[in-house]
């Protein structure tokens, strides 16, 4: 009964919570940039609007990939929220972006295509350091379940500093931030186009919306674990990277799709397996 109160917790809570961190990204980034920004609450605005807008069919699958994507993204969080296999929440996660690229390549349109071409690339870039993450976390806990995990008195950012420098290096990718924000940006005065959402709207841009805030929340979740040991800690640090990722955001210009394929394999390979090959022998094998 509590794991069922917990993940209809999640359901409601997650894109709550998703949605405000947006709202504070927005007002910082207007602060950053000199400009007067929108209100904290301009995020639920958004989408409430956009409820409220007809829905352009482009192709019958679109939608159905677009629904298969908020489902799939909101189980993620839910099997790592109630307690379950961080492994299996990272898969399922991954098949949240596939369904979401689908969708983008059922349309004819030449942007949401080349949207799509630059989110898989990227997907291609990031997964890496992301397994790396989750079995860096096993070697350390000897377990994949968040319970354990959180639970774990062992402080895991001493044990994976180099994991959490690449974990926090490929975030921007998960979050479509700038440095990396090739396929669509999170900001729309960036855009004139948005990529990979280009050909999605109405309620379905909606519920792509509250999708993204249901993987920030997650995403958040998993830097959580790095401090767990002291969950005063790891709160502070799941928002310490958000905010540092807003810095980044606004200080730096979008990389080519090359440079960022190649860094984000160079920092997995240094960073992560150089982390993860000393904690072995360590460990003693």
């Amino acid at each position: 009964m509590k794991i069922i109160l917990g993940v209809i917790l999640y359901i409601v809570a997650a894109p709550l919570v998703g949605g405000i961190l947006a709202g504070i990204d927005r007002v910082l980034s207007a602060k950053l940039q000199s400009r007067v920004g929108p209100p904290l609450l301009q995020p639920f605005y958004d989408v409430l609007k956009l409820f409220e807008k007809r829905t352009m069919i482009v192709n019958r699958f679109q939608n159905a990939y677009a629904w298969c994507h908020v489902i799939f993204m909101a189980m993620t969080g839910a099997f790592f929220f109630e307690g379950g296999d961080i492994l299996l929440a990272v898969f399922a996660l991954t098949l949240a972006g596939i369904f979401l690229i689908l969708g983008a390549y059922s349309s004819n349109s030449p942007y949401s295509y080349l949207g799509a071409e630059r989110e898989l690339v990227l997907m291609l870039a990031y997964e890496p350091m992301v397994i790396l993450t989750m079995v860096g976390m096993y070697m350390v806990a000897q377990s994949f379940s968040f319970m354990e995990i959180a639970a774990s008195q062992r402080p895991i950012i001493l044990y994976l500093p180099g994991v959490f420098l690449g974990f926090l290096y490929i975030l921007p990718m998960k979050l479509r931030k700038s440095p990396f924000d090739i396929s669509s940006s999170h900001h729309a005065h960036q855009e004139l186009v948005r990529g990979l959402t280009s050909d999605f709207s109405g309620s379905m841009l909606a519920l792509i919306e509250i999708a993204h805030w249901y993987e920030t929340t997650l995403l958040l979740g998993l830097v959580y674990l790095f401090f767990s040991f002291n969950p005063v800690v790891g709160v502070c640090a799941a928002f310490g990277t958000y905010f540092l990722g807003i810095l980044v955001d606004n200080s730096y210009a979008r990389l080519k799709w090359e440079l960022a394929f190649t860094s984000a394999w160079g920092i997995a390979l240094v960073l992560g397996g150089g982390n993860l090959a000393i904690l072995y022998f360590i460990a003693g094998g």
